[in-house]
């Protein structure tokens, strides 16, 4: 009958739409890496001209900061490139070496999620990185800001940028090991596409010589870094477990009343789900989770496998996650 053929041809047409959207979702907002660095990679070494005859440096505009000084926007006069100046204070020899240590890690890194070096300059109480400019902001900034929703899908397309960025980094035997929020920049501010930066405390792994490291945030701090014990590979991927665990929640998983307390939560691995901010999640992020917040280090998922993990690689999980945000949005305008 007439009634059963538009039917069928409804219900053809709906099918069609979501094939369409589905295949929208994968191959556009779900895919794409972020914009490679506007230069090719390059091997820097520190110049001991003045980097004002160079680059004009806009001090007015902090970009960001932290233990080591602060981070400018500057441009290159000879071509106009836009660039980030991060300013590090270095007096003694052994804080050179340290910063020099950072340029050695940088050098070696060529990936669209990982922060890229452009040039150095050495003075006699400071070393500057002239480095790739992102204008986004930080990730924790997105975490904070109360207008700003994080939906589990954007987290998951921040997660499996990270991954990506820590696989590079792992493959070229690099541990970050100071992966938190505000080490993460956002590349806009319209778009989910981000990059690692702050290599300070970056070391190169040798598997034959056993590496302890005492440095580092607190709250994402590894088990076996607050023990003195040997750091390898894992212990990064357990600070990822503990920013997307904030990212899906807004919460810290072991953050006490005071960096004693904070400490003693991790080396306990006290944490759960049963925060009311997890009942919307999905059971394959907390799975997720679960299998990176592993006191074990030998136990955690490293970056190649979490990237096959199903809440950073199921296509049709990407799917629901889209349809629920934007089921809930129709709820809320209705």
């Amino acid at each position: 009958s007439r009634v059963e053929e538009d039917k069928e041809l409804k219900e053809e047409e709906e099918a069609g739409l979501e094939a369409a959207e589905l295949h929208f979702l994968i191959f556009s907002t779900d895919s794409s890496p972020p914009p490679p660095a506007p230069f090719e990679q390059r091997l820097v070494t520190t110049k001991t001209h003045q980097i004002t005859s160079y680059y004009s440096i806009n001090k007015e505009e902090v970009l960001g900061g932290g233990r080591f000084g602060m981070v400018h926007k500057c441009v290159e006069k000879s071509s106009g490139l836009v660039l980030a100046a991060k300013i590090i204070k270095a007096r003694s020899q052994k804080e050179k070496e340290v910063v020099k240590c950072e340029i050695e890690v940088m050098n070696q890194l060529n990936h669209a999620n990982l922060i890229q070096l452009y040039a150095a300059f050495e003075s006699r109480h400071e070393i500057i990185l002239v480095m790739e400019y992102v204008d986004g902001g930080e990730l924790f900034d997105r975490i904070i800001d109360e207008n700003y929703k994080l939906t589990e899908l954007d987290t998951v397309l921040f997660i499996r940028q990270i991954s990506e960025g820590l696989q590079h980094m792992h493959k070229m035997y690099i541990l970050h090991l100071d992966l938190k929020p505000e080490n993460i920049l956002c590349v806009s501010r319209q778009t989910n596409k981000v990059k690692i930066i702050d290599f300070g405390l970056a070391r190169r792994y040798k598997p034959r010589e056993k590496l302890r490291v005492n440095f580092g945030t607190p709250e994402f701090l590894a088990p076996e870094v607050i023990n003195y014990e040997f750091v390898s590979f894992p212990t990064d991927m357990w600070s990822l477990g503990v920013i997307t665990y904030m990212l899906l929640s807004g919460l810290s998983p072991f953050l006490g009343e005071d960096d004693n307390e904070t400490l003693n939560n991790i080396l306990a691995c006290q944490w759960s789900f049963e925060e009311a901010e997890f009942v919307d999640i999905s059971e394959e992020s907390k799975d997720f989770i679960s299998r990176l917040l592993v006191k074990s280090k030998s136990w955690r998922m490293s970056a190649s496998q979490s990237l096959k993990h199903p809440w950073l690689s199921d296509r049709a999980l990407h799917y629901r996650l889209h349809h629920k945000v934007h089921n809930s949005f129709e709820l809320v305008t209705k």
